[in-house]
């Protein structure tokens, strides 16, 4: 395709206005690592609420969606709709305990929470096995999107595309600091959410779909059905009834951790009260499930009426490498029919999801290589500009490494079941390690290995040929996984107690697992309700889940299911605020 004048002006009049932050705020950056990786801890809640649903919003996002559509239809979507209990938990159960303790980054909690030699070696370890390996991984997964996209739209090749956004995320990520994400995310979100409505809108459009009335005349209703069919075992159990049950719970996923970690983590600790991150994290998932799934599987479904087949999507990108073209592909082979003008729009909306998600991953796994290893064990002597130098060469380090790995992968919904199956199995762990004393860095140690082990095995045999169905094997590995950490837990010595009773006094936990604890600290009590936290989970679950329903059913012309969901909507949305409120209050 052949950007107009018109369309070129759009990107860059986006890219000078994304930028404006970044330049505003580097000052304040540099100043100290503190300003650099938190942004002093003074963020209000609304920007970090923005900036999560910013992050989260890629250039493989869409291209995920349209995968999982074309191949099992919209209710293929449980496979991530089922980390809003994830979500939720996080605000109301973890959001305040993880301000509450005040640290840097989520991997001093490692030293917090759990005492020796193992402690230390699980904050090491996590901060190059998450700040490296797993980043550079979901990096070069939003690149490889970016790439495919940019060789739709533009005719760039893979090199060509790495190369241009490599020095835009390094040169915005190494100046700004979190602060100049944060706003730029602000920025960039409404942009990249313009630019979804608008091929939506244009897809619809098509000759081929006739509008939503065609749309929906076109497909079936089991591609339709926002649930399975719950009696066909064969496909409810993989694409609903896992994520529901086990999924959500059990597996970590950077922006879906259970407990909470990773940016979101980020995110809490530089809210500038413990109400603030508790408020953001709330509006983050709302945004994140109820507001943008929409624009995506409707250009989703349009794309299998008018590419039914990969080979048709083939032969209407020849110039395109044929080994890059799968169902994602679909997405950005709508785009296509987008007029001048609301062309430049797309690609600057996709460009600003693009530099948004990046830039907090380099930010993100920056703060891990320079405060939890380089600064823990390396250099501990050195002055605050010192890291916050080394933190901007370790930003470019991380995008050439995520820029080399890009060209290995094929597809996003590969890389999203490589990253599901490696973390299986470790999130009871990271629910329960807040609310009970007795696990300690070995069951960490214990959790992490087993699953990797598990995966790996996993991996290989499919190599072999000897492949397993995929929540066969998320079951498995969650069951080993538990397992072990568990026994683990049993047959190692606990945390020492002088170390207990210093987490408990930053955190102050609620519930039964801390009461040995808690008597030791003289009976300092929680202000935490768990009761209440529970009845706010099922609330805003309720709440999320009947907005994106209701809004389908709207959509689709199903007027009493819609009704029904905006009952559901409205009474679910009073008893959420009432739980907000009361939190607030304690």
């Amino acid at each position: 395709m052949q950007l107009t004048t018109l369309d070129w002006v759009i990107v860059f009049v986006s890219l000078a206005v994304s930028f404006a932050p970044a330049v505003w705020m580097a000052r304040r950056a540099g100043s100290s690592t503190a300003e650099f990786f938190t942004s002093g801890r003074a963020a209000p809640w609304w920007l970090v609420g923005v900036s999560m649903v910013a992050t989260t919003f890629s250039t493989d996002t869409p291209n995920l969606v349209a995968n999982l559509v074309r191949e099992g239809g919209v209710a293929s979507n449980w496979a991530w709709w089922a980390f809003l209990l994830t979500g939720m938990t996080t605000v109301f159960f973890y959001a305040r305990l993880w301000r509450r303790i005040g640290v840097l980054t989520d991997l001093e909690f490692y030293e917090l929470r759990y005492s020796g030699r193992a402690a230390t070696w699980v904050r090491g370890f996590r901060a190059v096995y998450l700040g490296v390996l797993f980043n550079v991984v979901i990096m070069a997964s939003v690149n490889l999107a970016a790439a495919k996209i940019a060789n739709v739209l533009l005719g760039w090749s893979m090199g060509q595309t790495l190369l241009v956004c490599g020095f835009i995320n390094v040169a915005f990520a190494a100046t700004s600091g979190l602060w100049g994400v944060l706003v730029t995310d602000f920025l960039q979100f409404g942009i990249a959410l313009t630019g979804s409505f608008a091929a939506a809108f244009y897809a619809l459009r098509h000759p081929a779909v006739g509008g939503l009335h065609g749309l929906f005349s076109h497909l079936t209703p089991s591609t339709l059905s926002l649930v399975p069919d719950l009696a066909d075992w064969s496909v409810s159990v993989p694409l609903f009834i896992v994520p529901l049950a086990v999924q959500w719970w059990s597996t970590w996923y950077p922006g879906s951790e259970p407990g909470g970690g990773s940016y979101v983590a980020q995110r809490m600790l530089a809210a500038r009260s413990e109400r603030d991150a508790m408020a953001g994290t709330l509006l983050f998932n709302v945004a994140h499930y109820a507001v943008r799934p929409w624009p995506w599987i409707l250009v989703a479904l349009a794309s299998m009426i008018v590419f039914p087949e990969v080979a048709d999507i083939r032969r209407a990108l020849p110039h395109v490498d044929p080994a890059l073209v799968g169902n994602d592909m679909a997405y950005p082979a709508m785009l296509t029919f987008l007029p001048a003008g609301v062309l430049g729009l797309m690609v600057a909306g996709l460009l600003a999801a693009y530099v948004s998600t990046i830039s907090t991953h380099l930010n993100w796994g920056t703060s891990y290589l320079v405060h939890d290893l380089y600064r823990r064990f390396l250099r501990s002597d050195r002055d605050e500009r010192h890291y916050v130098l080394v933190g901007r060469l370790v930003t470019g380090a991380l995008m050439l490494a995520a820029g080399s790995l890009t060209l290995v992968l094929d597809s996003a919904r590969t890389t999203f079941n490589l990253l599901l199956s490696i973390g299986a199995g470790t999130g009871l762990l990271y629910l329960l390690r807040w609310f009970w004393w007795r696990i300690n860095a070995w069951s960490e140690i214990a959790a992490m290995a087993s699953s990797f082990i598990l995966a790996l095995g996993l991996f290989l045999l499919e190599g072999r040929g000897v492949a397993f169905a995929p929540h066969l094997s998320l079951i498995a590995t969650v069951v080993t996984t538990t397992t072990v950490w568990l026994a683990v837990t049993w047959l190692t010595s606990p945390t020492d107690r002088a170390t207990l009773v210093r987490f408990y006094r930053a955190a102050r936990p609620a519930g039964p697992g801390w009461r040995d604890i808690r008597r030791e600290c003289g009976g300092l009590a929680s202000s935490d309700n768990l009761p209440l936290a529970f009845g706010g989970t099922v609330a805003s679950c309720a709440f999320v889940y009947a907005a994106l329903f209701g809004v389908g059913h709207l959509l689709m012309g199903h007027t009493g299911r819609a009704v029904v969901s905006l009952v559901v909507l409205l009474v679910s949305g009073v008893l959420m605020r009432r739980a907000v409120a009361r939190m607030w209050a304690a």
